[in-house]
């Protein structure tokens, strides 16, 4: 089966070498986090805010040897008050872990981005409980 590994990082700056280092910083780290094979990775999706345009953030996992996983990069969403200069990736790895079991990577200014199931339950009965109103 495929499951998602999620992982996002800030870059320092929005130099080439910036980008690259940062993405492959995380992506090293989620394959680490969760004992990947590239072999079993399916594809990967790269997005970077939009301050963050010198280079493609997939070529970080070309320089390591990702030359036949199917790679995609993009923008992120321009929401008021997001994380600047932010790398995200969604790797589709086929294994037969539990998706409890994956284990998602948030490094640097990226550390906040997941919320815990607390806080996601607070969020949902506060929109829920603006909607009864």
């Amino acid at each position: 089966m495929c499951r998602g590994v999620r992982g996002a990082t800030t870059v320092q700056g929005s130099s080439r070498e910036q980008i690259l280092t940062a993405t492959a910083e995380l992506l090293e780290r989620m394959v680490q986090a969760n004992g990947i094979d590239q072999e079993d990775v399916a594809s990967a999706v790269f997005t970077t805010t939009p301050d963050l345009t010198a280079e493609y953030p997939a070529l970080a996992a070309r320089l390591m040897g990702w030359r036949d996983v199917a790679l995609l990069c993009g923008h992120e969403m321009a929401v008021p008050g997001g994380l600047d200069r932010c790398v995200r990736i969604l790797l589709h790895w086929n294994t037969m872990q539990a998706a409890s079991e994956i284990e998602h990577v948030y490094i640097h200014g990226a550390s906040n981005l997941r919320p815990d199931r607390e806080e996601l339950d607070e969020l949902r009965r506060q929109i829920e409980a603006k909607q009864e109103r």
